[in-house]
């Protein structure tokens, strides 16, 4: 049967270890099977953005930051030497190792996420040096462009529409949401995210987190 329906488009900027980010990441690959959409996979970078303010962060955060920097470095090495077509794998092979299994955030983990998507190891070089920086950087600011610096991981784009006509993108942070929806839950939450993030003048809903993330 011929599905003539037309994909929306949809960007995804993600720091792999976020733990948000993640749920947030599974939550739309639920969205991809339930609506009509698909998703393009982009790299940012918590620890660039926590850059000139770790003074002022907690210690464990602190040390986070500091394990921040290889995964997104290795993950646009990839991107850039093999297609941004591997960035959704490896991420899910780096997420799946660090979010579900509790491994740590060190080269061994890194370098086992490369082989369980048939990445050559020796990418994991690039997780200590700056050769792709420039790349890393212009990626996560075209994902904070178009949301501002008050936010965080993840950052999700869609094409705005006013009566049918193409406005742009609209620009979102979030949904922040545990555990990930499933099946069509995953689709009424994608459609009402639409419908606020595309309301002029709407910039935020949010209530305290009372649990941490669930994995499931």
């Amino acid at each position: 049967m011929n599905d003539s329906r037309t994909d929306t488009p949809v960007d995804f900027w993600f720091d792999p270890v976020c733990p948000w980010t993640w749920l947030t990441s599974r939550w739309m690959l639920e969205v991809e099977k339930v609506r009509p959409v698909t998703t393009t996979w982009h790299v940012m970078s918590l620890a660039i953005l926590n850059e000139g303010r770790l003074d002022e962060l907690p210690e464990r955060i602190r040390v986070l930051m500091g394990q921040a920097w290889a995964p997104v470095r290795v993950l646009t090495a990839a991107s850039q030497t093999h297609g941004p077509e591997v960035l959704e794998p490896l991420y899910t092979a780096l997420g799946t190792r660090f979010h579900l299994q509790q491994q740590p955030r060190t080269r061994p983990t890194i370098e086992a996420a490369l082989r369980d998507v048939g990445l050559p190891v020796d990418l994991a070089d690039t997780g200590d040096t700056d050769v792709y920086d420039e790349a890393l950087r212009a990626s996560h600011q075209k994902g904070l462009a178009l949301v501002g610096e008050d936010v965080g991981s993840p950052v999700i784009a869609v094409p705005g529409m006013d009566n049918r006509t193409d406005i742009g993108q609209v620009a979102f942070f979030g949904p922040v949401v545990s555990p990930a929806p499933k099946g069509e839950q995953a689709g009424r939450l994608w459609d009402a995210t639409l419908v606020v993030a595309s309301t002029p003048g709407f910039y935020e809903i949010k209530r305290s987190r009372t649990a941490g993330p669930v994995f499931d």
